[in-house]
């Protein structure tokens, strides 16, 4: 799990530093619509593949970060989850923020997926 330990490396620097910061992923990039669904995870990941796969199958909106390819992705998720009190030292992709409601994949494949779409 190459990315869960470049996730926690990552995550203990920041912590450390104290430098969490709200950026953008991209400054000319507008804030994403409330109905769209960010999906953080890995193009290396079969889960998130199967997440991306679902969500268009289903015709569910959702952008993509690859957390492993986009720091600022990566700073964006933990930043997330740490404001929303979200362990992640033991993190699961992908991560999910659904207008808001932050989730991973941390059980049963097939609920997770249902959460997409509720």
């Amino acid at each position: 799990m190459k990315s869960i330990s470049i996730v926690t490396i990552f995550y203990l620097f920041f912590l450390s530093c104290n430098t969490f910061q709200s950026n953008s992923l991209n400054q000319t990039e507008p804030k994403q619509a409330s109905k769209t669904i960010i999906v953080y995870g890995s193009d290396t990941c079969h889960y998130c593949i199967d997440t991306k796969k679902f969500l268009e199958e289903n015709k569910i909106a959702f952008k993509f970060y690859d957390i492993d390819r986009n720091d600022e992705a990566l700073k964006e998720m933990l930043n997330k989850l740490t404001k929303a009190k979200i362990d992640v030292s033991d993190l699961k992709i992908p991560v999910i923020d659904k207008n808001g409601e932050l989730f991973m994949n941390d059980g049963d494949f097939d609920d997770f997926l249902k959460k997409l779409k509720d």
